[in-house]
């Protein structure tokens, strides 16, 4: 067997057998050249062949390591982020910034008073999305006694606000400098930032910008044509 295939075809076994999993470093070239006993030059080209196939990622300067499959989320629902980590088999964590009483909502289609809170979505310990959220007093008073340093709040309306409208608008983004090193990325790198706003029989319950890593998450339109 080609050299390069042979170790492609091992590591990409090792990877989907879960040996490796993601986040996982891959030895480095002088590692797998001398455990091959081949030239870096062939161990090159089967990384940038697996890396090309969304298996790994190679950062510059820091090595190679096993890629985080994209999390896919259907564009007509309102996801659960921690649900669909966890569906991936990733350990998930939301990490609170910041919490505020406001009556500033700036350009956001909510009026009166609210909670402004900021925040980190993490997967497998690594940074998956930023998140910015406004949510109506005095539509969901209760919000005011929760505790969103341990649960999203997300993930804690969908668990006690119905809504019954929805509005999304996606976009694909550069970040600015304080957003990148939030997420870990480097200054340029592609975001998709998701704008939505949830209503409540025809009142504003919440309002959210959520920034994702542009490689770790996919939107998902699918349609049924009609008869």
């Amino acid at each position: 067997m080609n050299p390069a295939r042979r170790i492609r075809d091992e590591i990409a076994a090792a990877i989907r057998s879960g040996e490796w999993r993601p986040g996982d470093r891959v030895p480095t070239e002088q590692e797998l050249a001398a455990r091959y006993g081949c030239a870096r030059a062939t161990v090159s080209k089967a990384l940038g062949e697996l890396a090309a196939s969304g298996l790994v990622e190679r950062r510059r300067k820091a090595g190679t390591f096993v890629a985080h499959p994209p999390v896919h989320s259907a564009v007509m629902t309102v996801p659960d982020l921690a649900e669909l980590i966890a569906a991936r088999g990733e350990a998930y964590r939301w990490d609170l910034i910041s919490i505020i009483d406001t009556d500033d909502t700036g350009e956001e289609p909510l009026a009166g008073p609210a909670l402004r809170i900021e925040g980190v979505h993490r997967a497998a310990g690594e940074p998956f999305a930023l998140e910015r959220r406004f949510i109506a007093l005095g539509e969901v008073p209760a919000a005011a006694d929760a505790d969103f340093a341990k649960e999203a709040p997300g993930t804690w309306l969908l668990g006690h606000i119905p809504w019954t409208q929805a509005r999304h608008v996606i976009r694909a983004v550069n970040p600015v400098r304080k957003e990148t090193a939030l997420l870990g990325i480097g200054p340029g790198a592609a975001c998709l930032e998701l704008d939505r706003t949830t209503w409540r029989a025809g009142r504003v319950v919440t309002h959210v910008r959520q920034l994702f890593r542009g490689d770790r998450f996919d939107l998902v339109a699918e349609f049924n044509a009609g008869p």
